[in-house]
């Protein structure tokens, strides 16, 4: 029989008296010759032994494998106890995930809940269906694709699951397993093993929440907020800042430490940063409410916090990029660096006037120097090039030819229809011939050395094009957007005042303090006032004091009113499209406008979108407005507000951006999937207290 055959080391061991004969019959052979009666005695002992040795080997080894049969009968019952009694939790799953067998160290843990034949995802939820099987049979050999590990809770225990797929179909477990016909046998077996880590999950707690978190605290705008203050309403003020920090800092066990008059450094433990985020840092807002009787100046915080990070300098790392984000989208927020991670808190209420002569001033004479240090200089806005995209560049490019340096526009010819009239002006005039580029020219072009100026525009994934950004180490940016973690790498300049009404208008303070002041020549000029004119809705939204003297500045450059309003009207049938989708609006959450343009209409739809949002405005109650249409194969939310509603972290929520009452988002999805998730923000953000 099959079970019969012996092989290998047994049975040379069963066969080796055997193997003896013919040697001893070659001896008696020898001894024959040399002495006959001797070899007749050797012949004679030599058939005895062959005899004996033939009728041991017959007889002996069925019993030496009966008993070698028996000895692995009993050690397989061995090991099957030793399993059954394991402490280790053991399943065996076949290869969809259904269990055949289990130890008693498996069954104390789930108890009658567990049963053969279930599916291992009805016992524990948290190991999906859609895992099974962990890899297909030729992937068999990749350990990293036929082992797997899943950590979740079960009960009071936190368990972690080992899951490995092993083939089975070079084995015969045809007498081992009872439950043979639970699967099949040429295929594979799952075998599951669960790790209590529970007291190991309470000791990372532990760690985590002892953890240091470092964080940097600094008061928003403290110079210019205080200028206009007295001395000594000035010191209570801060005096009684200080000490709103203080006792917040009291609340989560935390220390600060004053660094300047306006800037902390704050320690507290890891433990006490859910209590922050639950009450969504209402530091904030106490400092906020910070006030001195008979004056109306509210100073407001900015704080930035390093979390795990694998030493103390990373943390503070950690800390001063979080910071440098919070002050960069406009001050007033909190904001957690966490790796990779950036977490927003705060940051809903408009952001200050703020009047920054100085800080524009430095940042001018610092792009002079760049300008006139570099041999070439690329200047580049957004994807959907716009007035103020266009006009900023344009300014950039003055100051350029003023300094007596070459300078390009980058800008794709498909997306400029929105500028696509004040672009033809420029066309049409031989002093401008060539002042544009396409971007694969650009690509072509342009040298580690080249020096590449962002406008309107501080999201690598939104520039005209992305490619520039890797092809030289010299870039400026220069925005009124709010700043993401999503940041341009590189940057020798960052200029970014979210609280300026428009790029065009940071351009055109730069024009007074540049090379002695810069009048740009009338067309220049009527491109800027556009810019401003467009992001400020004809300076009804978003404007300062620093608004208005630019645009005088630009008038005393031959700015014409009358000129750029003819430039703006529209085609009688973009005005019967804007009237449609007016009259189709709809009121959602009694406060927010929402309405979409025909999909059937035609022109630069996203500016269409743009001025129906603005005109939604104009009804009474409305904190903000929202307009959907689809262009290029995508939806395209415009968003505007006043001042009721921050419509940029409604945007931000959507995968967008831009500015406090002026922002837009571009979806990957249908026209109604898109209105049901700018719906469902909307809805969240009333329930978070984001939006009222």
């Amino acid at each position: 029989m099959e079970q019969d055959k012996v092989t290998g080391v047994l049975k040379r061991h069963l066969v080796w008296p055997l193997i003896l004969i013919p040697l001893l019959i070659i001896m008696t052979v020898h001894l024959l010759i040399t002495d006959m009666l001797s070899g007749i005695y050797a012949a004679i002992y030599v058939l005895v032994y062959s005899l004996i040795a033939l009728i041991l080997y017959h007889f002996s080894k069925k019993a030496v494998i009966t008993n070698i049969i028996n000895y692995a009968i009993s050690y397989n019952k061995l090991n099957k106890l030793l399993m059954e009694e394991l402490d280790l939790p053991t399943a065996y799953l076949d290869i969809s995930g259904n269990l055949i067998w289990y130890n008693n160290a498996f069954y104390n843990v789930l108890g009658d809940n567990v049963e053969l034949k279930n599916h291992i995802s009805t016992i524990f939820p948290d190991i999906s269906k859609d895992c099974f099987p962990l890899c297909s049979p030729d992937d068999e050999t990749d350990t990293s694709l036929s082992l797997r590990e899943y950590l979740f809770s079960f009960g009071d225990r936190f368990y972690r699951a080992v899951l490995n797929q092993t083939s089975i179909h070079n084995y015969d477990f045809a007498d081992d397993i009872e439950n043979l016909s639970l699967f099949d046998k040429s295929d594979t077996i799952v075998s599951l093993y669960l790790y209590d880590e529970s007291q190991l999950n309470e000791y990372r707690e532990l760690i985590e929440d002892e953890d240091i978190i470092m964080g940097l605290l600094y008061i928003d705008d403290y110079e210019e907020s205080l200028r206009d203050c007295e001395e000594l309403q000035c010191s209570l003020l801060t005096a009684l800042i200080e000490r709103q920090i203080a006792k917040s800092m009291l609340q989560i066990d935390g220390v600060y430490k004053k660094m300047d008059k306006d800037r902390y450094f704050i320690v507290f433990r890891h433990k006490y940063l859910e209590t922050l985020k639950e009450n969504k840092f209402k530091i904030l807002e106490d400092v906020r409410n910070v006030k001195v009787a008979n004056n109306d100046v509210h100073l407001t915080i900015s704080i930035g916090l390093g979390v795990h990070a694998d030493s103390y300098n990373k943390k503070y790392e950690y800390a001063r990029a979080a910071i440098d984000l919070a002050i960069g989208r406009g001050g007033d927020q909190a904001v957690i660096k966490d790796g990779d991670d950036i977490i927003y808190y705060g940051g809903n209420n408009l952001q200050k006037d703020i009047n920054t002569r100085v800080r524009a001033r430095v940042k001018a004479n610092a792009l002079n120097e760049l300008l006139v240090s570099a041999d070439q200089t690329y200047i580049m806005g957004h994807i959907g090039c716009d007035i103020d995209s266009f006009g900023a560049a344009v300014g950039i490019y003055s100051i350029a030819r003023n300094l007596k340096r070459t300078a390009k526009i980058v800008l794709a010819h498909d997306d400029s229809e929105s500028i696509r009239t004040t672009l033809d002006e420029y066309n049409s005039r031989a002093d401008y011939n060539g002042f544009i580029i396409d971007k694969n020219e650009a690509i072509h072009n342009i040298t580690a050395d080249t020096l590449l100026i962002v406008v309107d525009v501080n999201k690598p994934s939104l520039v005209e094009c992305p490619e520039l950004l890797t092809m030289t180490g010299n870039i400026v940016v220069i925005d009124h957007h709010r700043q993401t973690s999503d940041r341009i790498k590189n940057q020798i300049l960052s200029y970014i005042e979210p609280f300026a009404s428009s790029t065009c208008e940071m351009i055109t303070e730069f024009f007074q303090y540049i090379n002695g002041g810069i009048r740009p020549n009338s067309l220049e000029a009527d491109t800027l006032y556009s810019g401003i004119m467009v992001d400020t809705n004809n300076f009804t939204v978003q404007t300062s004091p620093r608004t208005f003297e630019a645009v005088t500045y630009l008038r005393r450059s031959s700015t014409d009113i009358s000129r750029i309003r003819k430039r703006f009207r529209c085609e009688p049938e973009e005005y019967m499209i804007r009237a449609q989708a007016i009259s189709n609006a709809g009121i959602y959450e009694k406060y927010y406008a929402i309405t979409t343009i025909p999909s059937d209409a035609t022109g630069n739809i996203p500016v269409i979108g743009a001025k129906v949002a603005n005109s939604l405005l104009e009804m009474k109650n409305i904190k903000a407005s929202f307009v959907l249409s689809e262009y290029k194969s995508r939806i395209q939310i415009s968003a505007r507000s006043i001042d009721d509603a921050n419509v940029q972290l409604v945007m931000e929520r959507l995968g967008g951006g831009g500015h406090s009452t002026v922002a837009a988002a571009q979806l990957d999805m249908s026209l109604s999937e898109a209105l049901e998730a700018l719906k469902e923000v909307i809805t969240n953000m009333i329930k978070e207290g984001d939006l009222k």
